[in-house]
């Protein structure tokens, strides 16, 4: 397929076999929750995994299971794809009241390689075990996918409506920025976003267990900011050479030395809205200080999640990446490393000037990607739908807004102007180390946090 043609969108409007797919009619079936661990699983068997370099086997299969499952209740999806295999999906249902800013809903498809030999279990067998689906995707992001899926498929079932328009979306390639997934679907189709004001996806709605004055408590940390990236390439210059000869401009010891300032870094701290609220009501409700001193106790009370929030209270530089040299007696000329950095909101400029000083003058740095920081107000109508919808199925819990360290597509929706959230609501085990799953091994979500999600999204889709 050439690029003009993946421009072009691919529409699947009959079900497997070529039966045409039937209008929409009330039916019964399954309630989302019914079904949601079966959808899960089926979703993780697909290995979507992406390796960020164009390799791998895509997301088109996972997206043709979307189009198939959406077609058996009777609803015609948009595939299409920005490179051959790299497919997005998207279906619309009308909402109740259209006169309404209209809502996006979405997850990806796509999820991190995995190496078997880690993992206790086949990273793509999803079996269950312990009362959890384990498997690649289990966390990040093929439980909410399901959730999604399972909850667009009893509204056609039953002939409901969600409470606005609201776009479903399915997308291609966010581990790897969204440039074949997200950015390109907003570049080349934004018509599909007419209208939506506003969005919720990954990363929040989860709840942690924290030990509070009267004793245990869950707080669901809905996720209403995000830190911007810049995926950089540093590249030191030398002179090549013989390795028995001395050489005082050799690449590799040019870029050590780059790489030793810039992990000495001492980046200063900050506080941005969602982290002040977040660290202040934590320290309410635990007795323990929050002010800018030792936050290390106020922080273990969040478990694992203590590492995303750890990550929101300044930027961050991180070598991922190593290339140099062909043979042990030759001094390469260049050497290169891969940096992850991560900045707060409005740090962008600051952050690049920084790394570019520290690199040093025989070190240039190369931006290989970059996205914005976001930030939206913990208030407002969608955000006391999403409170309520959690309070309803567990009275006595608290919300608390925080800022993911990492990123989502919610990144290129802001370009349109559309305010993300964080929203995948899961209930979950006080022992169960959950946010350290993400990219991590062993993934695995509780069959129950899946039934809860599920009706908690329900719940929303139908009062926002």
């Amino acid at each position: 397929m050439s690029h003009d043609d993946a421009d072009r969108p691919v529409t699947i409007t009959e079900q497997p076999g070529g039966a045409p797919a039937p209008a929409p009619r009330p039916v019964s079936g399954p309630a989302p929750e019914d079904e949601v661990a079966r959808l899960c699983a089926e979703l993780i068997r697909i290995d979507s995994s992406n390796y960020g370099d164009g390799s791998g086997p895509g997301e088109r299969q996972a997206a043709e299971y979307v189009m198939e499952q959406l077609a058996e209740v009777g609803l015609e999806g948009t595939l299409l794809e920005s490179e051959p295999g790299r497919a997005t999906v998207v279906v619309r249902l009308e909402g109740e009241d259209s006169s309404r800013p209209g809502l996006a809903v979405h997850g990806h498809l796509d999820v991190v390689p995995a190496d078997a030999a880690d993992w206790q279990v086949d990273p793509f067998g999803a079996e269950e075990r312990d009362g959890c689906i384990w498997g690649r995707g289990a966390v990040d992001m093929k439980d909410m996918d399901a959730m999604i899926l399972a909850n667009i498929r009893h509204f056609a079932r039953t002939g409901t409506k969600p409470a606005r328009d609201t776009t479903f979306v399915f997308f291609a390639d966010e581990e790897a920025g969204g440039e074949q997934g997200s950015h390109w679907l907003v570049d080349h189709h934004p018509h599909f976003f007419e209208g939506v004001s506003e969005a919720i996806s990954e990363v929040g709605g989860y709840s942690v267990t924290v030990p509070t004055r009267q004793g245990p408590q869950r707080a669901y940390l809905l996720q209403t900011a995000e830190k911007g990236i810049a995926w950089l390439r540093l590249r030191a210059h030398g002179r090549a050479g013989h390795g028995s000869v001395p050489n005082d401009e050799n690449a590799i010891v040019r870029l050590a030395g780059a790489i030793g300032r810039i992990a000495g870094h001492e980046w200063p701290r900050e506080y941005i809205a969602s982290v002040r609220e977040l660290l202040d009501t934590l320290g309410t409700m635990t007795g323990l200080s929050s002010s800018d001193g030792d936050l290390e106790p106020l922080l273990a009370t969040l478990g694992g999640a203590q590492g995303f929030v750890r990550g929101t209270l300044r930027d961050t530089a991180n070598v991922t990446m190593l290339d140099s040299g062909y043979k042990h007696n030759v001094i390469p000329q260049t050497a290169t490393a891969a940096v992850d950095c991560r900045f707060l909101p409005g740090h962008e400029d600051a952050l690049m000037a920084t790394i570019r000083e520290l690199a040093g003058e025989h070190v240039e740095v190369e931006v290989v990607h970059r996205d914005v920081a976001l930030e939206a107000p913990f208030s407002g109508d969608l955000v006391e739908s999403m409170k309520q919808a959690l309070l309803r199925e567990d009275p006595g819990a608290a919300v608390l807004p925080y800022c993911l360290s990492g990123g989502t597509d919610n990144k290129a929706l802001g370009r349109l102007g559309i305010s993300g959230y964080g929203f995948a609501p899961l209930r979950l085990p006080a022992d169960l180390d959950f946010a350290p799953m993400f990219h991590g091994i062993d993934e695995r979500v509780p069959v129950d946090s899946l039934r809860f999600g599920a009706r908690v999204l329900g719940d929303f889709l139908r009062t926002c």
